[in-house]
């Protein structure tokens, strides 16, 4: 649900975390005749905000990027009732290029583990969109160009938290599985079998089986001891909803 009081860096960001699948376009080759090719792809992201993809060199929009880099990731919308066409959605515009397997790898597999089937296959490799800008429709009214520099958060800044992010998942997953079912359960998932997947500036995924949850922070968080406090706060938040609710 879009808030009046997001910003549009802020809402395109939280496009990105939280779909499964997004439209990629290229160029296919031929110059000034070149035709734009629509493909569908699933999309993780980077701690920054960038994209990631796992694509083939078999593909069409894989051989199409040798030849041209340049790419748009359509994102949303969200699912929701009435028209889509009144709720969110956000294109990435910018160079979509391979990236280290050791930048992507994890961050990917933990939002899709089914990709593991396919990941070192010789013709598979890792992309990542090096984001321009972006266009944001966000309803009647709101509608935005957003540069780079507002929707990727700094490298240097989410450093701490990134190299910090699979010992918060290990230590949340092993230790605390009653909040995260709680903090499941008040984001409108169950309470069982729910399992921390990735956390950045601004919530933590969970996941449970096939599904697939956003829990947000109520503010940015930057390094390991931040982001601790706001799942502190989330699973109290959690737990007085939770005994406010029962009979």
């Amino acid at each position: 649900m879009t808030q009046a009081s997001e910003s549009p860096a802020a809402i395109a960001r939280r496009l990105l975390r939280t779909a499964e699948t997004a439209a990629l376009s290229t160029l296919l080759p031929g110059g000034e005749g070149a035709w734009p090719y629509g493909s569908l792809v699933l999309a993780a992201s980077d701690c920054r905000g960038r994209p990631l993809l796992l694509l083939s060199d078999l593909a069409e929009h894989s051989r199409n990027l040798v030849e041209n880099p340049r790419a748009s990731l359509l994102l949303g919308p969200e699912a929701g009732p009435g028209d889509p066409l009144e709720r969110p959605r956000v294109s990435l515009l910018g160079a979509l290029r391979p990236c280290p397997r050791a930048e992507a790898e994890e961050r990917y597999l933990r939002r899709f583990p089914q990709a593991a089937l396919y990941k070192d296959f010789a013709d598979f490799r890792f992309y990542r969109l090096e984001v321009e800008r972006g266009h944001l429709v966000a309803g009647f009214g709101r509608i935005d160009w957003i540069a780079a520099e507002q929707l990727l958060f700094d490298a240097a800044r989410v450093a701490p938290l990134a190299e910090a992010e699979a010992g918060i998942l290990e230590h949340m997953n092993a230790d605390h599985t009653e909040a995260l079912a709680l903090i499941a359960k008040h984001c409108g998932g169950g309470d069982a079998g729910w399992r921390m997947t990735g956390v950045d500036p601004e919530g933590a995924d969970l996941a449970s089986g096939t599904r697939r949850l956003r829990a947000g922070f109520e503010s940015p968080v930057f390094d390991p001891e931040s982001c601790r406090r706001e799942l502190v706060r989330l699973t109290g938040e959690a737990r007085r909803e939770s005994a406010i609710s029962r009979p």
